[in-house]
């Protein structure tokens, strides 16, 4: 009984203890968050997207499914994002099946807006790229997503796929 007591203080305490990623830093991306469905330019839909929060709101993760096959595969992929609090940035580590994998280790927080960068990666045997990843909030039901590439050191940019999302009724 004397063991018990202290026991249960200790686990009430820890209940009481505020989450370590519940700063509003870390909440800086949550608008993006729930079930859509994407759609490029043309207005043709691209794919299925997921965002949810994992590992104690440290966490958001997106879990993406294209919604069509391309030589006999349906692309799939997952990104892991969360603020740095070391770095004060924003950080994407995307990884897919076809064993791609990208990191946005730079990124900056807007109020509606979250920007990613790369660092500059080898494209060809000759140049230098970095991706630019950008996420806007349209509105509560409307995120758009925006990737570029850069070959010249980011003094100009082209668009590799520019999406909208449609939050899932």
């Amino acid at each position: 009984m004397k063991l018990l007591i202290p026991l249960m203080l200790f686990c009430c305490s820890l209940n009481a203890q505020k989450l370590p990623c519940s700063a509003k830093e870390y909440r800086r991306f949550d608008f993006w968050l729930g079930d859509w469905e994407a759609f490029g330019k043309n207005g043709q839909k691209a794919g299925d997207s997921k965002i949810s929060v994992i590992l104690d709101s440290c966490i958001i993760l997106e879990e993406w499914t294209s919604a069509g096959v391309a030589q006999g595969i349906r692309y799939a992929g997952k990104s892991f994002n969360t603020y740095n609090r070391q770095t004060r940035q924003w950080q994407q580590t995307w990884v897919d099946n076809t064993g791609g994998s990208t990191e946005f280790l730079e990124g900056e927080a807007g109020d509606n807006s979250v920007i990613f960068r790369t660092r500059p990666f080898p494209i060809s045997k000759d140049t230098m790229a970095i991706r630019r990843l950008s996420f806007y909030k349209l509105s509560n039901d409307k995120v758009r997503q925006h990737g570029e590439i850069s070959k010249d050191n980011g003094k100009s940019w082209a668009t590799e796929y520019d999406l909208e999302y449609r939050r899932k009724k």
